[in-house]
């Protein structure tokens, strides 16, 4: 057994090193190629966050790498809230909608959302239907449900709404009938289990109670 002093020069270093993020520099890389004005990695997701005068040009460009086109659907971010309990701090709330679109890869995990802002009170942007097709339908999904015009799309027809019916039904803003009647998110009326006798039969929960 050696008697020579321990120099630690096995031991572990003290400096910590930060361990490279995939995700992250995937999603650098993706924004940058696609000119993008930013992103954002959260929960495993990436988002590319897009200028709204740019969002055909950007998304067709990322669809060179990214052919599978998911969805595309919008948010409204809205102080106006008719249903629900609203924001905890409305004064700091970037009143806005998003539209977004998830482009995927065939050949491999890769992927990103595809996220542009509009302001509430003209939410226009491009349409995707000359470059992708598949992307019609969701165009004049989110047209009907939040009121965002698709300019190039000229079959924004409703999906589901009678023709005559009035206002969007996904704007945070929209009074649901069904939440006048009973305030949201609603009670759940919940009975109570019925009480057992001691000869193994099930009670009335008050005796008074009528069969």
């Amino acid at each position: 057994m050696s008697d020579a002093p321990d120099t630690g020069a096995d031991a572990p270093s003290d400096a910590t090193t930060t361990a490279a993020d995939p995700l992250e520099d995937y999603a650098a890389a993706l924004a940058d190629r696609v000119g993008a004005i930013g992103h954002v990695v959260e929960f495993g997701t990436v988002r590319i966050l897009v200028d709204a005068d740019r969002w055909v040009e950007t998304i067709v460009e990322a669809n060179k790498d990214l052919p599978f086109f998911s969805w595309l659907s919008a948010i409204d971010w809205s102080k106006d809230v008719q249903v629900g309990d609203g924001v905890d701090d409305p004064d700091g709330l970037d009143e806005r909608f998003e539209v977004i679109c998830r482009l995927s890869s065939v050949e491999s995990s890769d992927g990103a959302h595809f996220v542009a802002s509009l302001p509430r009170e003209k939410p226009t942007i491009g349409s995707l239907t000359p470059h992708i097709g598949g992307a019609a339908w969701h165009e004049r999904e989110a047209h009907e449900m939040f009121g965002i015009m698709f300019d190039g799309n000229d079959h924004l027809v409703p999906l589901y709404l009678p023709d005559d019916f009035q206002g969007n039904p996904l704007l945070k803003s929209y009074p649901l009938i069904s939440r006048e009647v009973k305030p949201w998110p609603g009670d759940v009326d919940v009975e109570g289990m019925p009480e057992v006798d001691p000869d193994g039969g099930a009670g009335a929960a008050d005796e008074g109670e009528e069969s």
